[in-house]
């Protein structure tokens, strides 16, 4: 092997005589006409004497389809089981373990035999290692601690890891159609995430990780055809077909499915139904007299229980005294749009004021549809089907933006359930609903004398109500009300008897006019009757945190003081439950950090920093182990080093745009799976024609490759400025439209992504073809890195400049290969020289 090794270099140094043979190298290489090594190592284990094409690409797609649909279905397991800001763990986890999986290839290429049998025995011990791993996770029945976490860590990093090593495997031995190797594998992760809402609505969340599976065994076959092992190819089919039977069974049977979640048992549940957003399910609450909606096993909403469809008199004033329905104390009988009604409490208090027009907008179609209106509907009354209510099925923000109905009362009371989206694996907890832009929208679609009413969990200091106040007085101030302090209102309803710590419930009233003496006096009339406690009337100046933000020209100070960020969330930095400072992030990191933290997104901080750590050292591992794994077949001077940070800002660029692009246009396309599936099915087909066209667009010339980069960059900071004016353009369009618009705004960018990560490999092949698939590892370990600087921008700094620091890497990315190129130029004709 030794011998075998040297003779590729020989070839390599002859071949760099003169600068013309140089040139017409590389030229020959990156048009793929010389073929001899490539030919021979590849087939040098017995394997067939022409390649069939088609089959690789499929393969190769079938991989990418099975690893981006399990990394996806796992944010809605990781969800569920344990809680919201571990959906973007199973994100880090896929991209560790797929940089890693490239280092393993080193392993499985130094072993004999076939390669393609190699590949179908990596990708059939996935299917199962997919299974096993299922079966771990759902297993796990009190909360994770530290060894807990590191084991759910490994153990589901296995699959990935499996992943890793075959796709690496695939593009080094396949690496004179590497354009098209990588075009099929964006293809195949595009139909992945195409496959996923039909999915995760009709077989659930651990019925898609199963289908991933099958997707696996499934390229396996291929593999083992490849190979010529009839054996093999025999095994695989019955692997798939066993776990599609296994699919089905577990649809109608519900053997593998969700038993234990946030560290405690699920039972007495009636009904169970996920969608691509949430796992919904219907229980009796704790006291057994109310029938509960769970959504993700931890946010839940009682069904409002209306006797024979009618509300008396007792009912109506227990209804209107609750904080939630202060504000039709104040306009009664109004006309209504309920944003999030859930169990339709909401709904309810409007009817008992009287009111005969009440739209509610519910974004989850289980909840409005399958309990509300069909299957159980009788448990309320029938509410969702009077003829006063009319309900949509839409996301709040989306649905005003798309209309020119006005109304009297707008109201959201708790409408988030804190459980990530698919899209909440990447963005946390961000809320298009409580953003200054969104406020502006609601004051919009108002009608004179109209109101916003919003109910938060309360908290000593106040901190979700206090930060909506400060959203709120800033849209006013937008919107040319010059005293936003006249127009507010704040109460806290006291906690029910035997209720939970922090149960109280602030509710925050925002009006289009100053309120005036009278509504003030009804106001102050109702909150002496003890039904809930003043946190801020426009009367007069007090030492209190919602005067001194709203009243004082120094606020500023209060800010600064104050424990929370009282920063008003925007569309920019929509991250409305993250309200810890930067300058006290330290405190979340310390031991026993997250404790306390309520019920925002601050108890992330610590899984976060850990992420960034985990980030750094997997970058580090990969860059280190792999000269010690092939020894001194790979490049360790300043020009290989450069061609490695080529690699590392192209991975870490293209997640922290595809993130910061996901965040954006959440609020524009009304959810965060609409979001996630889009830009990251519009990126991957675009950047898959990119790929395929790459060798067309780049040709052999080092210049448009430096330029293809610095393209991008600028592009990319173009986008960063241009896409709120275009989506603020096409706000009320249907959903189609936008959908289209999207893809249309992102294909250009989409497309040049594509071209440097091929054209990179092939440059670095034609001088080191072992240090391919290191540079395929670095490049998914740097997306790890660049994941969770996503993240932190986003929060800290604002999604337009986590867009320029994409533009920033790919930048860096063409400083780095012209050093690189020239480097290598320099050797070869020193060589040639001697």
């Amino acid at each position: 092997m030794g011998c075998g090794a040297r003779a590729p270099a020989v070839r390599l140094r002859s071949a760099w005589a003169a600068p013309e043979a140089r040139s017409s190298l590389l030229r020959d290489r990156l048009s793929g006409r010389i073929l001899t090594w490539d030919l021979s190592r590849t087939f040098s284990s017995g394997g067939p004497p022409a390649l069939n094409w088609p089959q690789v690409y499929l393969a190769v797609a079938l991989t990418t389809l099975a690893t981006l649909l399990l990394e996806l279905s796992l944010t809605r397991i990781f969800s569920v089981v344990f809680y919201y800001h571990f959906a973007f763990l199973a994100i880090s986890i896929a991209l560790f373990g797929l940089g890693a999986g490239g280092l393993f290839s080193y392993v499985v290429a130094a072993q004999r035999g076939n390669i393609f049998a190699k590949l179908g025995t990596l990708a059939c011990t996935n299917g199962f290692a997919v299974i096993l791993t299922l079966g771990y996770l759902l297993s796990r029945e009190g909360p994770p601690d530290g060894l807990t976490l590191a084991l759910i860590y490994v153990t589901s990093a296995v699959p990935f890891f499996l992943a890793g090593a075959v796709i690496s495997l695939a593009i080094a031995e396949t690496i004179r159609r590497v354009e098209r190797v990588y075009f099929y594998d964006l293809l195949g992760a595009a139909g992945g995430c195409l496959l996923l809402i039909p999915l995760l609505n009709y077989v659930g969340g651990p019925g898609t990780v199963i289908a991933s599976a099958a997707f696996f065994a499934a390229s396996a076959a291929i593999w083992y055809n490849l190979a010529g092992k009839a054996v093999g190819r025999i095994g695989a089919v019955a692997l798939a077909l066993a776990l599609v039977a296994l699919l089905v069974f577990n649809v109608k049977r519900g053997v593998i499915e969700v038993r234990h979640a946030k560290g405690r048992a699920l039972t007495g549940e009636q009904f169970v139904k996920w969608n691509s957003f949430s796992r919904v399910a219907l229980a009796p609450s704790p006291d057994e007299k109310s029938v509960r909606i769970y959504v993700d096993a931890d946010a839940s909403m009682d069904i409002v229980r209306l006797e024979r469809g009618k509300l008396s008199d007792s009912e109506k004033r227990r209804l209107l005294s609750q904080g939630a329905g202060f504000a039709y104390l104040m306009r009664p009988s109004a006309k209504t749009l309920i944003i999030g009604p859930g169990g339709g409490w909401d709904i309810a208090r409007a009817l008992a004021s009287g009111s005969r027009d009440v739209t509610g907008v519910e974004i989850n179609p289980i909840i409005a549809n399958t309990i509300m209106r069909k299957r159980f509907a009788s448990l309320s009354g029938n509410l969702y089907l009077r003829p006063e209510v009319r309900i949509a099925v839409e996301e709040g923000r989306s649905y005003i933006r798309s209309r020119r109905e006005k109304y009297q009362v707008i109201q959201a009371s708790l409408s988030d359930t804190y459980a990530a989206s698919s899209a909440g694996a990447f963005a946390l907890t961000e809320n298009t609903l409580f953003t200054v832009e969104a406020f502006e929208d609601y004051l919009e679609h108002l009608e004179p004398g109209g109101l916003l009413s919003f109910t938060r969990w309360g908290s000593d200091p106040p901190r979700e109500s206090i930060r909506l106040a400060a959203i709120g007085a800033e849209a006013l101030r937008r919107a040319g009300k010059t005293e936003p302090w006249r127009h507010i209102l704040a109460l806290r309803e006291a906690s029910p008897a035997g209720a939970a710590p922090n149960g109280e419930r602030d509710t925050v009233l925002i009006f289009l006019e100053p309120l005036q003496a009278g509504d003030i006096e009804r106001a102050a009339g109702y909150l002496a009757e003890g039904w809930a406690e003043t946190l801020y009337l426009p009367v007069k100046a007090e030492l209190e945190p919602f005067s001194l933000l709203l009243r004082s020209t120094s606020s500023r100070s209060l800010e600064q003081q104050y424990p929370y960020d009282l920063t008003p969330a925007d569309d920019n930095r929509p991250f409305f439950f993250f309200d810890a400072k930067l300058a006290d992030w330290r405190h979340y990191v310390m031991p026993g950090a997250g404790e306390g933290t309520g019920r925002t997104a601050n108890g992330a901080i610590p899984l976060i920093v850990r992420l960034v750590g985990v980030s750094l050292a997997a970058t580090a591992i990969i860059l280190v182990l792999p000269p010690l794994l092939a020894g001194s077949r790979l490049p360790r001077d300043r020009s290989g080093l450069r061609f490695l940070a080529f690699f590392a800002f192209v991975g870490a660029g293209y997640i922290v745009i595809q993130i910061a692009l996901i965040q954006r246009l959440v609020g524009f396309l009304g959810h965060p799976t609409y979001a996630l599936t889009l830009v990251i099915f519009s990126m991957l087909v675009s950047s898959g024609i990119g790929s395929y066209f790459s060798r067309r667009v780049v040709r052999d010339s080092d210049r448009r490759l430096a330029g293809t980069l610095a393209v991008v960059g600028l592009m990319v900071a173009l986008l960063a400025y241009s896409l709120p004016p275009m989506t603020g353009v096409a706000a009320g369009w249907p959903l189609g439209a936008k959908a289209l618009l999207t893809a249309l705004m992102l294909a250009p960018v989409g497309f040049l992504l594509g071209i440097p990560f091929p054209a990179g490999l092939l440059r670095l092949e034609a001088r080191s073809r072992t240090a391919v698939r290191w540079a395929w590892s670095l490049n998914a370990a740097a997306s790890v890195l660049g994941s969770t600087l996503a993240l932190c921008a986003g929060i800290f700094l604002g999604l337009r400049e986590t867009l320029l620091l994409g533009a920033l890497l790919y930048a860096l990315a063409g400083v780095a290969i012209p050093g690189a190129l020239r480097g290598w130029q320099v050797k070869a004709e020193t060589a040639a020289a001697d």
